[in-house]
């Protein structure tokens, strides 16, 4: 009876622990560490080609006239929180201003901007 439960326990813990399989010699490690750097070369490669066409038409988007004022009103707001909490008893303030509502303009402006032009650059 003892063997049978001695069993059941090497069963059980062969279904919850996983294998591990031994590392090979070092050699053939030093042969692939080459074959591994020349195929990290070609991915960098891919990464510096492909851009993401939504962030370049955003930066078109921001480049309008509406969208240098919107970006010129949160930087505005973002240099004002920056003096405010630099003054003397700002973190005993009831009300501190943040810039969420300009940033959020900024964003949907860009968004709705940017979407509909999007999938016609799609590839």
């Amino acid at each position: 009876m003892l063997s049978s439960i001695i069993d059941y326990v090497e069963e059980l813990k062969d279904q919850f622990v996983p294998y591990v399989a031994k590392a090979e010699d070092d050699v053939e490690d030093s042969n692939d560490a080459d074959e591994d750097e020349d195929e990290d070369d070609e991915d960098d490669e891919d990464e510096d080609e492909a851009k993401d066409q939504y962030d370049e038409l955003k930066e078109e988007c921001l480049n309008t006239e509406k969208g240098k004022e919107l970006h010129h009103h949160y930087l505005e707001c973002a240099e004002r929180v920056q003096k405010q909490k630099e003054q003397p008893g700002y973190e005993d303030l009831e009300h501190k201003e943040d810039c969420v509502e300009e940033f959020f303009h900024l964003q949907h402006y860009l968004d709705s901007c940017a979407a509909p032009r999007l999938f016609s650059k799609l590839k």
